[in-house]
């Protein structure tokens, strides 16, 4: 296992229009990469986690050494995106330009661009080829993203509880208003007030709850007082490391996913995977996705996992899928 690493992406030309100069991609890597640069998996992680979500959350037990993605056979790269909180050029960073953090005035990125600084943050590994890109949430939308603008780079795609495009807009004005209610906010200029630390782990208890993680904890906690207490501790811890403004910009970037038109550059093989019990990516949404991915002659395969954890089965119940996902990729 690695610590965090950094690479360096240089300037980024943004499609919205704008220039992201120095742009820096946090990462971590795992296993050892072949001597033709052609064994790499490409994980990619959800909205508000981190490239360490491998390692911090049920993910952890479908990666590593013998597992279904088999760091003793593939090198794992998993990337923090562009934008986020864990060390990426993001919202919190120094703006060149002016010597402060970019704030309210960090340029808007979108899901190609996100990628796109993966693809050199793997062209600078020496990586020329992808066995999968494999992601859930917020990293599904990645992997489906990587398969429109980089067809042939990757051999498969594993998009995990998710969609080829949002099923709904992100209020981004509706959180602006909120946050504007915390005490810090200052239209956005917190950093030097210590963040709107209140608003964030209130924001993330809701996100905590709607996610399924009540129903993770039942069973390990005595009662409900003690999951309330545990979801709180866990709200906070991740309060105290996630801009508000990442939130923003990264939500933002979601307004203009939609590849549902492009799934034809799709040449990679498609593992589409859902959650039975996933209120944000419902199952029944493989009704309309496995006939547009088989439209558009895309080679793809569904599985849905028979969890109780909701939009967090992929990682709560990972045993339900390991051996798919392990299938599916030594099939590549």
């Amino acid at each position: 296992m690695t610590d965090t690493l950094f690479a360096s992406v240089g300037d980024i030309e943004l499609r919205q229009g704008g220039v992201l100069r120095d742009a820096k991609l946090a990462y971590a890597t795992w296993g050892t990469l072949a001597a033709d640069g052609r064994n790499a998996v490409l994980v990619t992680h959800g909205f508000t986690s981190s490239h360490m979500f491998v390692r911090d959350r049920g993910w952890k037990a479908l990666v590593g050494p013998g597992r279904a993605i088999d760091t003793d056979k593939y090198f794992v790269v998993s990337s923090n995106m562009l934008g986020s909180s864990y060390g990426s050029t993001a919202p919190a960073s120094i703006n060149p330009a002016t010597g402060v953090e970019y704030g309210p005035d960090f340029p808007a990125i979108s899901l190609p661009d996100i990628v796109g600084a993966q693809r050199r943050l793997l062209d600078g590994l020496g990586v020329k080829g992808l066995v999968a890109v494999v992601g859930n949430s917020y990293g599904g939308f990645q992997a489906f993203t990587w398969g429109v603008e980089y067809p042939g780079f990757m051999r498969g795609l594993v998009p995990v509880e998710t969609s080829p495009k949002m099923r709904a807009a992100f209020d981004d004005a509706g959180l602006v208003a909120q946050y504007s209610r915390d005490r810090n906010w200052n239209g956005g200029h917190y950093y030097r007030a210590g963040g709107i630390l209140d608003t964030m782990t209130a924001i993330r208890v809701d996100t905590l709850k709607r996610y399924g993680a009540e129903e993770g904890l039942r069973g390990k906690l005595p009662d409900q007082a003690a999951i309330d207490a545990e979801i709180s501790r866990q709200a906070g811890e991740w309060a105290a490391a996630f801009d508000a403004h990442s939130m923003l910009v990264l939500g933002r970037a979601l307004n203009s996913y939609d590849v549902s038109d492009r799934l034809g550059r799709i040449t990679a093989k498609v593992l589409y995977v859902l959650s039975r019990t996933d209120v944000l990516f419902p199952p029944a949404l493989a009704a309309s996705v496995m006939p547009a991915l088989a439209a558009a002659g895309v080679d793809a395969r569904y599985f849905e996992i028979d969890t109780a954890h909701g939009h967090m089965g992929s990682g709560e119940d990972a045993a339900k899928w390991a051996g798919v996902l392990q299938g599916f990729l030594e099939g590549l």
